[in-house]
């Protein structure tokens, strides 16, 4: 197959990334038949997250950019902690970002032959069975600055490991009395080439394999070797696994077997943001968050509920670019991002969080006007949409002060406003309940400013949104901030502190306009004024509807980067 991306000169290469120069020379080399094929291998033993994206797109990237061929594979080799439904909800996440494998393959598919390349090893004096605790291993290990020191039981005869071998695989010892591990260097400076384990035994049913196996390959064993099988070309990595690389390399030279190239890249890190799948496990079992899909989660299904368009977060990756180095991203762009897209395709709603009664007092009672409203002015295809006009209103609280400051544009007692797409309203009397607390306003209004402009040039600073009392919809909605206080959660001894325990807000009465009756869930919607709100696709229902916050409207990363606020 051809490439799109074709080297012709070094100036070619240098103006792609490392990993695509690398890739690149190896097609202009021939190596590997000029083929380009990559995959993504996640665990199934949770939902997809920010970070792993930016793995999803090098890989899914480098294979297209070199017409090549993205697969899934699933590291399902960790039976007790593994699910049908994250491999269900993985595909799916991919889905929606938009990236479609060519193929979907697990790496329980290849038990068997990791089970027959163990033997070979063990045959060929490089792999032997451990009876060692896993404490008495770790002591063994040694550290970074101390060689390790072999295994009493690292001499048995070849004989001896291929029949205790088979009777872990038969099932003839409890979970932990022994492992299969490689014959390397226990003094190596790597420490993962000091004997690593290859199988442990673990009595547990496979959400794929049932209980046909009780003896699971380990990480290192099953990965490279996967790819081998795969005919993976470039097996790109996240920079954790650089220091694995010489054991998937010893694992295939031993083998003598088709040889992929380890090529890593740096991690995603964002401020505010925990990315550690083991930590967002905990967030979950401990109830800190309402599942993996809180709109609060740096998961996948967590920022498609809150309403984060793909479209935002792919943007986001690709501004973060590719590097070899570990940086922190700000979280204000990620932010700039959502904004950018949602101001171009989200419609425009009116929405009242703390809804305050508005009487015009010289409007007919009973009647009813159509006010044409814009559904999205940086998108005219978008078109109009008709709101209802009454005599009674409902504006948010926080566009009246009853004494108000000498900036306070909005609504108060002797001040002329206008209603957007509606009229010029003047606040003549504030009715108040026996504790003091203000429940309603009469105004009046000006027939000649329809549509918010008045015949005889007269200008109001402020213009507020409302919404027609006898029409508007019940909602609740959810106000959300970041979950983590602290830029950098992962620092803490224990990242629970970092929680921002004000990170949730529910309003239960809030108000929004006839429109929304029958809106679909996942659907976001700029509240005007207000900021951007997402349908909830789990809680919500026709006559009980219920908003998450998407974001709200201030830009700081434009602010930030000195383009205003």
């Amino acid at each position: 197959m051809e490439s799109p991306i074709e080297v012709k000169d070094n100036e070619t290469v240098e103006s792609l990334d490392f990993i695509r120069a690398a890739v690149a020379e190896d097609t202009a080399a021939d190596r590997f038949g000029r083929r380009v094929q990559t995959r993504f291998p996640p665990e199934p033993n949770g939902y997809l997250h920010i970070g792993h994206v930016k793995a999803i797109a090098i890989d899914f990237g480098v294979a297209k950019d070199f017409g090549g061929v993205f697969n899934l594979r699933f590291d399902d080799t960790n039976p007790e902690k593994e699910e049908q439904e994250y491999v269900e909800g993985q595909i799916a996440d991919l889905a929606w970002l938009g990236f479609e494998p060519a193929n979907i393959y697990y790496a329980s598919d290849y038990f068997d032959q990791l089970y027959d390349w163990a033997v070979e090893l063990i045959s060929l004096g490089k792999a032997y069975v451990d009876d060692l605790t896993a404490d008495e291993m770790r002591a063994y290990r040694g550290t970074l600055t101390e060689p390790g020191r072999n295994s009493p039981y690292r001499d048995r005869s070849i004989e001896e490991n291929l029949d205790l071998f088979a009777r872990m695989k038969a099932g003839e010892f409890p979970d932990g009395a022994r492992v299969l591990r490689a014959k390397i260097d226990m003094a190596s400076g790597n420490l993962n080439l000091r004997d690593p384990a290859m199988y442990r035994i673990r009595h547990a049913e496979h959400q794929r394999t049932g209980d046909k196996w009780c003896i699971y390959p380990m990480y290192d064993w099953a990965h490279g070797q996967s790819d081998s099988i795969e005919g993976v070309t470039h097996s790109l990595c996240s920079l954790e696994y650089e220091d694995h690389r010489p054991l998937h390399d010893w694992y295939l030279d031993q083998l003598e077997v088709y040889h992929p190239k380890q090529i890593e890249f740096a991690r995603l890190f964002i401020t505010h943001t925990l990315l550690s799948k083991r930590g967002l496990i905990r967030l979950v079992n401990d109830g800190l968050v309402d599942g993996w899909d809180d709109p609060r989660m740096p998961t996948i299904v967590g920022m498609r509920r809150r309403g984060v368009p793909a479209k935002a977060i792919l943007d986001f990756i690709e501004r973060v670019g590719v590097s070899k180095t570990n940086s922190t991203a700000d979280i204000a762009l990620l932010e700039y991002y959502i904004r950018q897209e949602l101001n171009l395709t989200a419609p425009r709603v009116m929405g009242v969080l703390e809804p305050l009664k508005v009487v015009i007092t010289n409007y007919p009672a009973g009647q009813v006007e159509w006010l044409e409203a814009v559904n999205n002015p940086e998108d005219p295809s978008a078109g109009t949409r008709q709101l209802p006009f009454s005599r009674e209103l409902y504006i948010d609280r926080d566009d009246f002060q009853e004494v108000p400051h000498k900036k306070f544009f909005r609504l108060a007692p002797g001040q002329e406003v206008r209603l957007r797409y509606g009229y010029f309203i003047t606040c003549t009397d504030v009715v108040k309940d026996a504790r003091g607390e203000i429940v309603e306003l009469h105004c009046t209004y000006d027939p000649q400013t329809k549509g918010g402009y008045a015949p005889d040039g007269r200008k109001v600073k402020g213009t507020i949104h409302w919404l027609s009392a006898p029409h508007a919809l019940n909602a609740e909605v959810r106000l959300y901030d970041r979950l983590f206080a602290a830029e950098d959660p992962g620092a803490y001894d224990d990242f629970r502190e970092a929680i921002n325990l004000d990170s949730l807000q529910i309003i239960p009465n809030a108000k929004v306009e006839p429109s929304l009756a029958d809106a679909a869930p996942e659907s976001v919607f700029q509240f005007e004024r207000k900021g951007y709100f997402c349908v909830d696709s789990k809680d919500s229902r026709p006559g009980s509807l219920v908003f998450n916050q998407t974001i709200g409207l201030r830009d700081s990363w434009a602010k930030i980067q000195g383009k205003g606020g």
